[in-house]
């Protein structure tokens, strides 16, 4: 029974019609070459297409493309010459050959389409149970647009087909869970968005606006600005986004952005397409004056020379890759002819566009018929022009990588793989993910010396030319390079720029000024307005006290306690000193009144030497009256002590000096006042006082009350003494040079002492000063002592309350007026008997009221 079913199910197998048939064919490449490995290539030839709108029931037409792209073109056969290189070279991929399979795509379904082609290919059929054998190529080398990358690169990553690009920079495709198997020999977007955002910064153009394409490359890249743009305090005005084949409203948003904008800096990422458009759109509503500052998918992309508004982009900054020089290729693309691809029709297109001719006169009879003999040899155009290669040379490196990445695998040594157990890939039959783990750990050196490695995340290093868009014309454009910026450099030298070179936005010859706010200078601080910017602000002087030494600074910063803010407030200069100088004018008149008392006081005492036997002189205790006038010349000669900058010697001598010459006065003018008053004593019947106060017991009064006072001094030297101090606290902007009392005591003591032995000597001389006496001298002792002490009441107050240096004046001052008092009212009215009145200067008449008493 058994065996009965298996003869059935035979037979019945071997009548069914085989049901292994093909849906469709996949488009054919546009340029194919065989070889042991095959490259796939995805470039867009022409740029612009029309299609049909799909319906999604059946398979749409494929697009129709419209102008001629020669950039593309020229990576393409990059990419050919690369092959054909290393083909030529036996140390890389020795007994193998390099194919290739490039297609010319565009629009999106057309691209995703081709690399679904290149990623499980079809080859013819072999039989009708085994309909096709996969043709797939081991990587794909494309596409020059981040979004159709993305579109394709995230499909055929699932299957670990290695897709390397040489102008994809979104920053999104460093995703690795994403995008598994993508790599590209050109620095992500991250890195040039920084590196934007830096120049930005370096031209202090803090107040810009940003225009992107409505995809992921345009909107990554330029959120990735922002970023790294507020980091370096910049801020954007306003942030638009729109597609060449987008509605017309989100063009007509952008353009009414940029025109009521104060911001004359615009960053566009975005591709060349939407740059021509929006420049177009500009140019006809007159908005000019603007600094722009690019991408590199359109900063030195030639198309621009067509577009209307073209003059409006000259001065444009931008990033790109460095130049490079690719040896032979230039030879190559000379050596083109529609017979080495006599299956392309783009190439035949080309030849006719490039010599204006028609291969096939039949068909096209607008154009002359091509003679045969057209060679690129002697045209000088955009495709033969070697002398700018940046991408061109990404797509050469992106050929050279896959390379090396096969040369390993089919190099490995059985034991040494990188596989399990130390085993490699079966050369005949390898997977696409083992191609794709020798392309990771790549690290080779270009012919021209440059190091093609890739991250983890199958990123190159950042490396980029600053260029300068100086000049566009109807179909010629010079691009210069201003700088450089280099990613692994330490963050000072990552930057460097000649900005002599540069032409400014418009043709202009300065740097433009892009700012919401003018900058804050040193000596002010910036205050935010509410509800706007961080770069709009208003500018406010720092508080008293304090500077600001930086432009745009934020805070104010207090000055140390010995310096004070200089007058522009940027920055602290060493505060003013202050003391009583010789050299100023309180000084010098201060100084003036003490040699001149001084000198006043020694004329006098020459007066009375001269004149010592005079009555006048005799009468009024002629030593009391030398010693008074010796004291009252120190008194005058102290004050100097006050005077000039403090030292620890002049602030122990000034005080000392001024209590003890005065103490000495005083007491003179007690024991005249006690000898005044003895004497009338004396004459009175039966008095013998005289004699319990004669010259020796004057002397020793004078003497006992002094020595109180130096005692005093003294202990007020030993204990606490004065010294100088720099006072900080009175004046903000000074510092006081003044002697600090050190003990308050010890001065009050001394001045208190000085004040007791005054008071004591006013009321004597005020009890005397009535004495039947031609020439009573008590009643001058008495204006004297009244003045005296009127002097120095007075003089605490103010002493008190005086400020810096007129501390020091009111003191002179104190000191001055007291001695000149004591000198005017005691000793003038002698001088002027003596010198004036001789008359008046008898004993007959100094005793004249003496009878009376008597």
């Amino acid at each position: 029974m058994p065996l009965l079913k298996l003869v059935l199910l035979v037979l019945l197998i071997s009548r069914v019609t085989p049901v292994c048939q093909l849906q469709g064919r996949a488009l054919p490449p546009e340029l194919t070459q065989t070889g042991d490995f095959t490259l796939g290539g995805i470039f867009t030839f022409r740029t612009g297409y029309t299609g049909s709108v799909p319906t999604f029931q059946t398979l749409p037409d494929p697009p129709k493309c419209l102008n001629i792209n020669v950039r593309e073109f020229k990576f393409a056969q990059t990419m050919i010459f690369a092959i054909g290189e290393i083909n030529r070279n036996p140390s890389i991929l020795p007994n193998y050959t390099l194919g290739y399979r490039i297609y010319n795509s565009c629009g999106m379904t057309n691209i995703i389409q081709s690399a679904l082609n290149l990623a499980n290919g079809q080859k013819e059929m072999i039989d009708e149970r085994n309909c096709t054998k996969a043709d797939r190529a081991q990587a794909v080398l494309g596409h020059s647009a981040s979004a159709p990358t993305v579109g394709f690169a995230r499909i055929i990553g699932r299957f670990h087909v290695p897709v390397i690009s040489h102008f994809a920079t979104c920053a999104c495709l460093s995703n690795r869970e994403e995008f598994p198997s993508f790599f590209r020999t050109i620095p992500s977007d991250l890195h040039q968005s920084r590196a934007l955002a830096k120049l930005v910064k370096h031209f202090s153009w803090t107040w810009v606006g940003a225009i992107s394409n409505k995809n992921e490359y345009g909107v990554n890249g330029i959120t990735s600005f922002i970023q790294a743009a507020q980091e370096e305090g910049v801020c954007v005005e306003y942030y638009e986004a729109f597609e060449q084949t987008g509605p017309p409203r989100e063009l007509h948003k952008v353009l009414e952005a940029v025109k009521r904008s104060t911001s004359k800096v615009v960053v566009a990422f975005m591709s060349h397409r939407e740059v021509k458009v929006l420049a177009a759109e500009l140019y006809k509503r007159n908005v000019t004056g603007l600094q722009w500052v690019g991408s590199d998918a359109w900063i030195t992309d030639h198309s621009l020379t067509d577009s209307e508004g073209h003059g409006l982009l000259v001065g444009s900054l931008g990033f790109v890759i460095s130049r490079a020089r690719i040896p032979g290729l230039e030879e190559h693309l000379r050596r083109l002819h529609p017979s080495l691809f006599t299956g392309s029709q783009f190439v035949r297109d080309f030849w006719e566009d490039v010599f204006d001719c028609s291969l096939n006169p039949a068909v096209d009879t607008q154009r002359k018929p091509c003679t045969g003999s057209e060679s690129l040899q002697s045209v000088d155009s955009y495709f033969t022009d070697v002398s700018e290669l940046r991408f061109t040379n990404n797509v050469y490196k992106s050929v050279y990588a896959v390379a090396h990445a096969l040369h390993s695998l089919v190099t490995c040594e059985e034991g040494k793989g990188p596989f399990s157990n130390g085993s490699c890939a079966d050369t005949k039959h390898f997977e696409p993910w083992q191609v794709l783990h020798y392309l990771q750990n790549i690290n080779f050196t270009t012919s021209g010396g440059e190091t093609v490695t890739f991250d983890q995340n199958g990123d190159s290093a950042a490396r980029y030319e600053l260029v300068n868009l100086q000049r566009v014309t109807s179909g010629t454009m010079h691009v210069a390079t201003v700088g450089t910026f280099d990613s692994a450099r330490p963050g000072e030298r990552q930057f460097i720029m000649n900005s002599e070179k540069i032409v400014w936005g418009g043709g202009g010859e300065t740097v433009p000024v892009s700012v919401c706010s003018e900058s804050c200078p040193p000596g002010k601080r910036k205050v935010l307005q509410k509800r706007k910017h961080v770069c709009c602000y208003d500018c406010i002087p720092c508080a008293e006290g304090e500077i600001s030494n930086v432009t745009d600074s934020m805070d104010c910063f207090k000055c140390p306690i010995e310096l004070w803010p200089n007058s522009r407030g940027d920055a602290c200069i060493m505060k003013e000193i202050e003391f009583l100088s010789f050299a100023e004018l309180m000084g010098i008149i201060l100084t003036f009144l003490c040699l001149t008392g001084a000198a006043l006081t020694a004329v006098i005492a020459l007066v009375f030497f001269y004149f010592r036997e005079t009555p006048i002189v005799r009468a009024n205790n002629s030593e009391l009256s030398f010693l008074l006038l010796f004291s009252l010349t120190l008194c005058f000669l102290c004050s100097l002590t006050f005077i000039g900058r403090p030292s620890e010697w002049s602030c122990m001598l000034r005080h000392t000096a001024f209590g003890i010459t005065f103490v000495l006065c005083i007491s003179c003018v007690l024991g005249k006042t006690l000898v005044v008053l003895m004497a009338f004593r004396a004459t009175l019947p039966g008095s013998n006082v005289m004699k319990w106060f004669g010259p020796l017991q004057q002397r020793l009064c004078v003497v006992a009350f002094t020595l109180v006072q130096v005692l005093i001094c003294l202990l007020w030297l030993t204990i606490n003494p004065p010294f100088p101090y720099r006072n900080m606290n009175h004046y903000k902007d000074r510092i006081i040079l003044e002697c600090a009392l050190g003990s308050a005591v010890g001065f009050w003591a001394v001045l208190g002492y000085v004040g007791l032995l005054a008071l004591l000597c006013f009321v004597l001389a005020f009890l005397a000063r009535n004495l039947p006496d031609n020439f009573n001298e008590a009643k001058f002792i008495t204006f004297s002592m009244l003045i005296f002490c009127a002097v120095w009441i007075t003089f605490i107050p103010a002493y008190v309350s005086s400020p810096g240096k007129f501390t020091v004046a009111v003191e002179i001052f104190a000191i001055l007026a007291s001695s000149y008092g004591l000198l005017f009212c005691i000793f003038i009215p002698k001088f002027y008997v003596i010198l004036l009145r001789p008359e008046q200067n008898t004993k007959k008449h100094i005793l004249g009221k003496t009878k009376y008493i008597q």
